[in-house]
């Protein structure tokens, strides 16, 4: 999710440093696993604030409750042919290919006449980059519309998901950088995809990814990339966001919060206990920071639970300061002449609408598609609008035949799209 949105604890975080500072042992202890419950939510893409429902209802109730959604709920469970590629640093990469079924000819199965007509899609491959605290699973919605449709390639990013730890992280201490995360991605590509047309689409830190690839592979772009799509997602000035925070609020967290991530990085194991001990209070905090709306499935809200909460506290701290150093706004322009999608829902206040506003007004051809009463995890909360402008985006780059209609699969009667794109 959001690739500076730890940021936005100020009070919690700040408690948990004064109580360092002080020396205290078992202050120490309880604030730093709060903090770190804190962090490891907030990096993801939650804030201040607690669902009141989480107070009323007992802890026991609220442990069923999540048993029974984890085996009820199918979210996360598609799974393709899976491969492995090795980053410049020998981080193994950890991908999955869905490859798109032969041509049916007559026999088009519903989901494909849904998405394309009749007319089998070129072959092309549609790579998924998926954002920070997540993994390649987010993509399930669209996953699972896509599948046996067109070519399609989901990976999870270093110390993501099933990919390994950052080598160069943990064997040579070097910080984390959005360059190295775009050149993870061209070893993917290598991998998985090394040649014919390709589609890119990121969502938050997927998107910069892909902006990384394009300023230091140019000619990877301009030569075999015929579309891409920026969902959620912002080419730099990251610091500047607040979360819905009071301006006081947010200038505590940026004071403090570089000290206290190195401190709960150091004590990864005492925190990690802290977040599930304190994962109930915490659940209404994704809620409120990764959807808008009320109407979402509660299986859907428990499966981005679970992904956050499987990212370890050590690699959230180790990659905050990469986003407040992201500025790739110059390597929009490998993206000018070919069809681009840019996506965000309304009220995301992790990477606020406006970011993706700016890169639409950085290409001027882009679609510009703002999702009213939709947060952060739009592909997630609203993947109907998602899936449909994905469908379309394919269409405009010549991936399936033009003319090709998307009606019946979803509506994008939620969306507003700015004047003139």
């Amino acid at each position: 999710m959001s690739e500076s949105s730890a940021e936005a604890v100020a009070d919690v975080v700040a408690s948990a440093a004064v109580a360092s500072a002080a020396g205290a042992a078992a202050s120490w202890r309880r604030a730093t696993g709060i903090a770190g419950a804190a962090i490891g939510v907030l990096a993801a893409g939650a804030a201040a604030g607690v669902a009141l429902e989480r107070m009323t209802v007992g802890r026991g109730m609220r442990r069923k409750a999540r048993l029974a959604l984890d085996s009820a709920g199918p979210y996360g469970t598609l799974r393709g042919t899976p491969g492995k590629a090795y980053a410049d640093d020998g981080t193994e990469l950890y991908y999955e290919v869905d490859e798109a079924e032969p041509d049916p000819g007559p026999d088009v199965s519903p989901r494909r006449r849904r998405l394309f007509g009749r007319k089998a899609p070129a072959p092309v491959t549609v790579v998924f980059c998926h954002g920070y605290c997540l993994s390649q699973d987010s993509w399930h919605f669209q996953r699972a519309a896509l599948r046996g449709v067109v070519r399609t390639v989901y990976w999870d990013q270093r110390s993501h998901g099933r990919s390994g730890r950052g080598v160069a992280q943990t064997r040579d201490r070097v910080p984390v950088s959005i360059d190295q995360l775009g050149r993870d991605l061209k070893a993917v590509l290598d991998a998985a995809a090394p040649e014919g047309p390709l589609v890119l689409v990121g969502h938050s830190m997927g998107g910069m990814t892909v902006m990384a690839l394009a300023a230091q592979y140019p000619e990877l772009i301009r030569d075999r990339v015929v579309a891409t799509a920026f969902v959620g997602t912002s080419s730099g000035r990251l610091g500047e966001v607040n979360f819905g925070l009071p301006v006081a609020g947010v200038n505590a967290v940026r004071r403090i919060l570089p000290g206290v991530l190195r401190a709960l990085g150091q004590q990864a194991e005492l925190v990690e206990k802290g977040r599930r001990a304190t994962a109930d209070l915490f659940a209404g905090i994704i809620k409120r920071y990764s959807f808008a709306g009320r109407d979402v499935d509660p299986a859907v809200e428990r499966f981005a639970e679970r992904m956050i909460e499987s990212t370890p506290i050590d690699v959230v701290a180790e990659f905050y300061p990469a986003f407040t150093d992201h500025d790739k706004t110059g390597a929009l322009v490998c993206f000018r002449d070919m069809p681009v999608l840019v996506l965000a829902g309304v009220q995301d206040l992790v990477t606020p609408s406006e970011h993706s506003e700016a890169i639409a007004d950085l290409l001027p051809d882009a679609e510009l598609v703002l999702v009213p009463d939709a947060g952060h995890l739009v592909m997630l909360e609203r993947p109907e609008v998602v899936t449909d402008r994905l469908a379309d985006l394919l269409t405009r780059a010549g991936a399936v035949p033009a003319g090709a209609t998307v009606s019946g699969y979803g509506t994008t009667s939620s969306t507003s799209t700015a004047p003139g794109r």
